[in-house]
């Protein structure tokens, strides 16, 4: 499996965390995979064999090639139907709002194609990523796009940005009411916001974010016990953190240690 990373355009870097490609042959994405939340909305193009997403028992849909997948509050199922050729752009968790006109509410948990956000400029973005010769040609051709679309006077966006990067710097411990107060509304109107700009609630931004941390630790290999893990990613006891985990991956920490998750975690990083 071949993951890499992009790096923006820096007038986008406020709005837009990374871009990635994934290419691996069939073998290699034999068996589905979980994705985790991460607070992110994904702009996505399958220019390789598109993936199957599964929405119930024995239920599936099939990818578009080109489209936005919304906030997503627990895990998802995917499968390839072949050979992966994917290129995303992960936006900041109110970053989508910068380049379009709807709430990221109407896009949570959807996979709604390029055309149905931006039209025919859509349309013509999905033809010219799907046909690039590679990775640094996508890079090139979204930061075109995305700088062309960039909206002026958003000082909504900008509320939002501040609010997001405190639930960051604080691993998720920050309060809502700490944040209405910071930025000096009230907390039903912060909610409001942050449902309309990042299609999550604070309190479960700041949960998903919390988990992630946490992901991040595992990862490095540092903690070795769930009691320790717990406290160090941010949570007040070790059945607050099970709870946690087991909503946005399905399984338990322990049953996460030792599965092959190569795709989640290289999308989580």
């Amino acid at each position: 499996m071949n993951y890499r990373v992009y790096t923006p355009h820096a007038l986008l870097l406020p709005y837009v965390k990374c871009y990635w490609s994934l290419e691996a042959d069939s073998r290699a994405m034999a068996t589905a995979e979980r994705i985790f939340p991460d607070g992110c909305v994904e702009l996505l193009f399958h220019y390789g064999d598109r993936f199957r997403k599964y929405t119930g028992p024995q239920q599936s849909i099939l990818q578009p090639r080109s489209f936005i997948h919304g906030q997503i509050r627990s895990y998802i199922e995917l499968e390839a139907t072949g050979a992966a050729g994917m290129f995303g752009v992960r936006f900041q968790p109110m970053g989508l709002q910068a380049f379009v006109l709807m709430d990221a509410l109407e896009l949570s948990g959807l996979n709604v194609e390029t055309e149905q956000v931006w039209g025919k400029a859509g349309d013509e973005l999905s033809d010219r990523m799907l046909n690039a010769s590679c990775g640094t040609e996508r890079a090139q051709i979204v930061d075109a796009f995305l700088l062309r679309n960039l909206r002026g006077n958003m000082h909504s966006i900008h509320m939002l940005s501040w609010c997001v990067q405190q639930i960051q710097h604080s691993a998720g411990s920050i309060t809502v009411d700490t944040l209405a107060r910071e930025v000096n509304v009230g907390r039903r109107q912060l909610e409001r916001r942050f449902m309309a700009g990042v299609g999550l609630s604070p309190k479960i931004l700041s949960r998903i974010i919390r988990f992630q941390n946490v992901l991040q630790l595992i990862g490095q290999n540092r903690i070795n016990s769930l009691t320790a893990l717990a406290y160090e990613g941010g949570y007040y006891d070790q059945p607050h953190f099970i709870r946690d985990f087991r909503e946005f991956t399905g399984m338990s920490p322990r049953t996460y240690f030792s599965a092959d998750l190569e795709l989640a975690r290289s999308l989580s990083s």
